[in-house]
């Protein structure tokens, strides 16, 4: 793989790269990286191109061999201009907050908002069904897939909890890609929804929810975050990253 160097976390472990289009494994998009060997840290700068190596398993991903290489070799897609939502200000919701109304269309192509989940305590995640990179929206997917059959085994929580997972990425994501994710990593779908909506509809939850966004041709830089959303549409928890467990949220809703 090949990219621009955009930040330098040694604290964290991470070096955030703005990488090309992966064909048949991922678009390009800027976002964090593992590092394994801090001897690397050394030689990366910000602005710097690189080539390296991206090594994956079932649950985690982080790079090597890194070198530097010209910039100019780098093939990145042109950033476009998206139009601010109009209208509407969104405030960021913390613990204790009430969330507003939403309209979303499910893998099913029906409409839900708030009041589909009513009365149930609702688990909210952001992903995107092009994302490849394991410890990203595919970990939100396989936690929220664990979550899932906990709940089915557990007659308590399969009577008042939901889970909702919201693309971010609705021009490519409409309800049919949806509704194979869905298939892939859900056995349940009337417990688990997998929606998406206008480009304006999902930025007012992200920014809701301070899940960065930033949108360009075949790009996506995002944060993550997981919601529990009590029946009275108070948000009880939020976690934020990927750094969660799956056994601390169902501690949470018992």
């Amino acid at each position: 793989m090949r990219g621009i160097i955009r930040e330098v976390q040694p604290a964290d472990s991470t070096v955030v790269i703005e990488h090309e289009d992966v064909p048949g494994f991922m678009p390009a998009m800027t976002m964090p990286f593992n590092l394994r060997n801090e001897a690397d840290f050394e030689k990366l700068t910000p602005g710097k191109a690189v080539e390296f190596e991206l090594v994956t398993t079932d649950d985690d991903s982080w790079i090597r061999n890194i070198r530097g290489i010209d910039v100019s070799s780098v093939k990145l897609p042109e950033k476009k201009k998206v139009a601010a939502v109009k209208g509407k200000k969104s405030t960021r919701l913390d613990e204790g907050d009430h969330m507003s109304d939403f309209k979303l269309t499910d893998q099913n192509g029906k409409t839900i908002n708030r009041e589909s989940f009513a009365g149930k305590d609702l688990l909210v995640t952001f992903i995107f069904t092009r994302c490849a990179v394991p410890d990203f929206c595919p970990r939100m997917s396989s936690h929220f897939a664990e979550i899932e059959s906990a709940v089915m085994d557990d007659p308590d929580l399969a009577d008042r909890v939901r889970l909702l997972s919201i693309s971010f990425d609705p021009e490519y994501d409409t309800p049919e890609v949806l509704k194979k994710y869905s298939e892939k990593h859900s056995v349940k779908p009337d417990l688990w929804t997998f929606a998406s909506g206008s480009a304006s509809q999902t930025e007012e939850l992200t920014r809701a929810f301070a899940v960065y966004t930033e949108t360009a041709d075949g790009t996506i830089n995002h944060g993550l975050t997981t919601a529990w959303i009590g029946p009275d549409g108070t948000v009880r928890k939020l976690w934020r990253g990927n750094a969660w467990k799956p056994e601390e949220v169902l501690e949470a809703l018992r």
